[in-house]
């Protein structure tokens, strides 16, 4: 706290025991970042960076030691930076920037690589074993998208606000604290990364004084800010279109069981449209079986034809008329 004169407030930010949302704070003399997996203190002379042996965060203390480059640079190498130098505050976030954009457009294509494949079975196939897997990808889109949002959000605050870019420029407050015209350019600053290497160039030549000269000239560290916002926001976009190919297909799921529940009711409709006449039919049965003596009951054989005939014909008649009278209605498909 001591060393980079920032609160305890600013340093909980950097707990991995606390749950804080994605954060880039401007401080006097640091920039205090929290960037999922990414944990890091920015002065504009270093960077700490918490946890670097994680194996997510090697790889970003691999790059910060590439384009950081040591004081002890050659007067070659330094000649060579003079085009494209950005303060070293700059280059540090850019790593760090590069670094949780990739590492989340990486976490949404592998996503894609499986939810897509997973989404067609489900819609040529439905089965327990499709839904749960659907459900699950499904819930790692949910949390994915809330991370990226956060980054993004967080960047489009930034990029809102002016004056809390300005509270970035850690060298040019250093640099006026020190001496308004001392060339602090000096060894910490080298060749920005490539990736908007010639945009940060040309942000330099346009504002030549960004260091020593107008304080409210952000035009560098804004088109730094724009370049990763563009990025992460076509991360949300995939996303966000992945979240409707998921409920395009749930409609059409829906679409699917609502057509199935329909052919069961119809199903059962028929059925006990049947039920119906043939109880009728077993009731014609039931009273020519009882024990009654009657005086046509002489002749059996000639009655017993009769009554199974139109007993028969008057069931299917009212099982015809029933389901002619569903589709009048329209209560079954034609």
């Amino acid at each position: 706290m001591h060393r980079v004169d920032i609160n305890a407030r600013d340093l909980r930010i950097l707990d991995p025991l606390l749950s804080y949302p994605s954060t880039i704070l401007g401080r006097e003399r640091a920039i205090v970042l929290n960037l999922e997996h990414i944990k890091a203190i920015i002065t504009a002379e270093e960077v700490l960076l918490r946890d670097p042996l994680d194996d997510n965060v090697i790889p970003v203390v691999e790059e910060l030691r590439r384009r950081l480059a040591p004081s002890s640079a050659t007067q070659h190498d330094v000649e060579g930076a003079e085009e494209d130098e950005s303060p070293f505050e700059f280059r540090a976030l850019e790593v760090t920037l590069e670094a949780i954009c990739s590492f989340l457009g990486a976490r949404t294509t592998e996503l894609e690589s499986a939810a897509y494949p997973a989404l067609d079975e489900l819609t040529s196939k439905i089965s327990s074993r499709n839904l749960d897997r659907v459900r699950k990808l499904k819930s790692g889109m949910t949390r994915l998208n809330a991370r990226v949002q956060k980054v993004r959000d967080e960047l489009e605050q930034l990029l809102d606000d002016d004056d809390d870019m300005a509270d970035l420029y850690l060298s040019r407050k250093l640099a006026g604290a020190v001496s308004p015209v001392s060339g602090s350019g000096g060894p910490n600053w080298f060749p920005a990364s490539p990736t908007i290497g010639s945009k940060i160039s040309r942000a330099s030549r346009a504002s030549a004084a960004t260091v020593h000269g107008n304080e409210n000239d952000v035009e560098e560290l804004e088109m730094l800010l724009e370049a990763y916002f563009m990025q992460i926001d076509g991360t949300l976009n995939k996303l966000t279109t992945l979240r409707e190919y998921i409920d395009d297909t749930e409609d059409y799921i829906n679409i699917q069981l609502d057509n199935h529940r329909n052919q069961l009711i119809q199903l059962e409709l028929f059925l006990s449209s049947g039920t119906v006449c043939l109880s009728l039919y077993s009731l014609v049965a039931g009273i020519f079986g009882m024990n009654i003596p009657y005086t046509w009951n002489d002749n059996h054989g000639y009655i017993f034809k009769w009554v199974v005939l139109v007993s028969g014909l008057f069931c299917a008649f009212m099982f015809v008329t029933i389901v002619a009278y569903a589709r009048h209605k329209g209560l079954v498909g034609s």
